[in-house]
């Protein structure tokens, strides 16, 4: 019997141990087939700086992913144990499950994962994730400091001081004493006062405005402003300090670096809160394609700062009906073999979306009403809904947009038709 069933585990580990559950799970029955190799590089990536899947603490879920995944190592080449694309860290982390008297596993030792210490054909570089966030800022703050300093020495080049320099003392007495005898002379002409000769000479030497900068136009209304994309939740948890929400850790295709992200298993990911705790179980959570809206404003909720929403559908509401968030909800799905970051938008309307949505223009308030489930439960944009779609004097808008992937895929949910999506 193993020696840890004594422990005892926060919501918080206890969430990940039924992640890895489900894992491990998932490994067993991906056994052989190609969409396993992603799996093995995340578990991999994860043992990299742990010793157990929790990181010190021994769980369940090491035992769990033994009995998945020792048959297989057991068989496994060299280069798939400890090659440059081999899978070390899990060889390891196997070895350690099998002999240490923690998990007391009778395993035989004709039965037992083969490790040889001397036996490693590549050492990956280390790469410190943190470090080259902060380089890249770094490196983006420099660039944006030369452009400015560039910006200050173009205009002491051109700000017509040079002139005044390169005239001597007498040239300018000789200038001045021209001024002078001008006026005087158009005095005596009659062509005018001296004070309005002056003013004359003053309107003259006045240089013309500069052409002042065109504002940018801005882009018009329309759903492909927001930013939607695959998600893939690689870890839910229920938020410490609020019952109805969830914090998941969701990898949606952001670059190393970007603003508001992290990095989890080897994947660049933000963090996420919803409301959906007590209406979508946790573990239908775990490991599942999602989309969601990635360039709302970020904000903090109980503590924790959510960087992005995921969409789900409920059932419309009645007129008079209040909204109690009973449910049912149902997460809109895409296709499974979508990647995460995949972009996706709503037929007839694709375009760029913005960088951040400015939240005084109330985009998202504006075109959300419109977005809706169909009979054959997909997800679609009624632009009849919205009526600022529409300049005045124009048709009204209509038609429904289905919302798709950008290599063609259909996003839906399980069962809910006629449903508002948010």
């Amino acid at each position: 019997m193993s020696s840890f069933n004594n422990l005892t585990y926060s919501e918080t580990e206890q969430a990940e141990i039924n992640q890895w559950l489900t894992t491990s799970d998932r490994l067993k029955s991906t056994a052989g087939a190609n969409d396993q190799k992603s799996l093995l590089d995340t578990l991999n990536t994860h043992l990299a700086s742990r010793t157990t899947l929790l990181g010190a603490k021994p769980s369940k879920a090491d035992i769990a992913l033994y009995e998945s995944l020792a048959p297989q190592v057991f068989s496994w080449t060299a280069e798939q144990r400890t090659g440059e694309h081999g899978h070390p860290n899990i060889v390891r982390h196997l070895d350690f499950v099998q002999n240490s008297p923690v998990f007391a596993l009778a395993v035989g030792a004709d039965k037992k994962v083969k490790v040889d210490p001397e036996e490693i054909l590549y050492v990956k570089p280390p790469v410190d994730a943190k470090a080259e966030k902060e380089r890249l800022k770094k490196e983006k703050a420099a660039t944006t400091a030369a452009a400015a300093r560039g910006e200050t020495v173009l205009a002491d080049r051109t700000n017509g001081k040079k002139e005044k320099k390169d005239k001597s003392v007498g040239e300018k007495v000789a200038d001045k004493v021209a001024d002078v005898k001008g006026v005087m002379v158009a005095a005596v002409k009659g062509e005018g006062s001296a004070p309005e000769q002056q003013q004359k000479k003053k309107e003259k030497k006045e240089k013309a405005p500069k052409p002042q900068k065109a504002p940018a136009v801005a882009a018009p209304l329309s759903p492909s402003l927001i930013d939607l994309r695959v998600g893939h939740i690689l870890k839910a948890i229920k938020h410490p300090e609020a019952d109805s929400l969830y914090v998941s850790t969701i990898a949606m295709g952001d670059k190393a670096g970007t603003d508001d992200t992290s990095e989890y298993e080897g994947q660049v990911v933000r963090t996420v809160c919803s409301g959906l705790n007590g209406l979508v179980p946790l573990e239908e959570m775990q490991g599942r394609k999602v989309v969601v809206v990635c360039n709302l404003k970020p904000v903090k909720m109980r503590g924790v700062k959510s960087c992005a929403m995921v969409l789900a559908a409920s059932p419309r509401l009645k007129e008079g009906e209040e909204d109690h968030h009973a449910g049912p909800v149902e997460l809109v799905t895409p296709p499974a073999d979508a990647p995460a970051g995949e972009r996706v938008y709503f037929e007839g309307w694709q375009g760029e979306p913005e960088g951040v949505l400015n939240p005084k223009k109330k985009v998202w308030e504006t075109l959300q009403p419109a977005f809706t489930t169909t009979s054959d439960l997909g997800v679609a944009f009624d632009a009849g809904v919205v009526k600022e779609l529409s300049k005045e004097g124009e048709e009204p808008k209509t038609g429904l947009g289905k919302l798709v992937t950008a290599s063609g895929g259909v996003c839906k949910v399980k069962s809910l038709s006629n449903g508002i999506v948010r």
